[in-house]
């Protein structure tokens, strides 16, 4: 291709390409298309043009050829192209909406783009773009549970009403356990995260042993009380409960929230309950872990510290545990429920009517 055109411009021409340069209103395209061919009239090298303008080579070929062809005016606009092809119509629309909310053919449990392209006559992107467009999404599944606990009214409205208007000089907390966390060593150290590039975790990993950890949420301040033990039974829930009895001040009344699990209920629990006259219990109903406020916490500090941990043994494991609940309570917030327990029956009464 060669390197030096020689474009040879009239005065007139010369002129109102210069008036186009220095028209500030005017697209910055148009102005680098009279650039080039400003540049070509003073018979400066194609690299020279290209530098100038702020275009590539081939860009400086293509406009040369322009104004030699058609003129100034071919400057200022553009070809028109090749039409696209048809927009969908509303039955091939209509036809997708349907078949994405309907049983796909053969074995399949679910839709894909592809199968769903390939049904209709359409391509794979404007099934995608139809599927975002109306918010369907058949990769992805919910699962739910709904309980059948028949006293499940009656919980809800007891744990709610403690979340949302809570007794006065009372404190009221949220209880639960978090049994099997790993102590989990990689078997090679990871990457950090760059520009460009995740951060790496090997798939394989090494166990060194599990521990428990009980923690109790201060609803009206947000504070964890956490212990990790070695097992989770009831002599371990006893020696908890007596942890937090000592870190709740005296002659405060102390509500608990609980699920079902069994050590809660234990003869030796329900003892040390009598025992202690300030403790109520209330309990969740079955299959309705949700309703746990300390869940939410346990949630977080999976998510942001035990999951993507590199743990070489429990104790360490345990430390770390130990130091995020501390950071966690530096800054903690109160515990805000905010559905009512009216709300939550209009919800579930949407869902399927559970199994006896």
């Amino acid at each position: 291709m060669a390197q030096r055109v020689s474009i040879i411009l009239c005065d007139e021409d010369r002129e109102r390409l210069k008036a186009i340069t220095a028209d500030r209103s005017r697209p910055l395209k148009h102005i680098q298309r009279a650039n080039i061919v400003l540049h070509s009239g003073d018979r400066l090298p194609v690299l020279e043009i290209a530098r100038r303008a702020g275009v590539s080579r081939p860009a400086v070929w293509r406009w040369q050829l322009r104004y030699a062809e058609e003129g100034v005016d071919a400057l200022l606009r553009d070809k028109t192209r090749k039409p696209g092809r048809a927009p969908l119509t509303q039955k091939v629309i209509a036809r997708v909406l349907e078949l994405t909310c309907s049983q796909p053919p053969g074995a399949a449990t679910h839709w894909t783009g592809r199968a769903m392209a390939k049904a209709v006559g359409i391509s794979l992107r404007a099934v995608q773009r139809l599927w975002e467009k109306h918010r369907l999404q058949p990769h992805r599944l919910r699962s739910f549970k709904r309980s059948n606990d028949p006293n499940f009214a009656e919980k809800v409205e007891d744990v709610v009403g403690l979340y949302m208007d809570p007794p006065a000089h009372a404190v009221v907390v949220s209880i639960d356990e978090k049994s099997q966390i790993q102590a989990l060593d990689r078997t090679q150290p990871g990457l950090p995260l760059k520009p460009g590039k995740c951060g790496t975790m090997t798939h394989d990993y090494k166990r060194n042993g599990t521990t428990t950890l009980f923690a109790a949420l201060d609803i009206l301040h947000g504070t964890v009380i956490g212990r990790c033990m070695q097992l989770h039974r009831h002599q371990e829930f006893i020696r908890f409960l007596a942890a937090v009895e000592r870190a709740v001040p005296a002659g405060k009344i102390i509500h608990a929230i609980l699920d079902n699990y069994a050590t809660h209920k234990h003869p030796a629990v329900l003892k040390w309950l009598a025992d202690h006259p300030r403790w109520t219990f209330h309990f969740t109903p079955t299959s309705a872990s949700w309703l746990n406020a300390v869940e939410g916490f346990f949630s977080t500090i999976t998510r942001r510290k035990i999951r993507r941990g590199v743990f070489k043994s429990v104790p360490e494991l345990e430390a770390e545990i130990a130091r995020y609940i501390k950071t966690h309570n530096k800054s903690a917030k109160p515990f805000v429920w905010t559905k009512p327990a009216k709300a939550i029956f209009d919800k579930l009464a949407d869902l399927p009517e559970p199994s006896v």
